[in-house]
């Protein structure tokens, strides 16, 4: 696992962490599923990057 595999877990996880606060403070639902798709993004990428079908 590498430094950019790390990071974009570390960023989808973050991003995850911010659709769920925003979700408890009822912020805008567009607000919310925009963080949610970025975070499934992050989190997708960096998961195929370790598995080695994304490089």
């Amino acid at each position: 696992m590498n430094g950019l595999n790390s990071i974009l877990i570390f960023l989808g996880l973050f991003l995850a962490g911010g659709a769920y606060s925003f979700k408890k403070q009822k912020i805008s639902t567009s607000v919310v599923v925009l963080l949610a798709l970025g975070s499934a993004m992050c989190l997708a990428a960096g998961v195929l990057r370790i598995q080695g079908i994304w490089e």
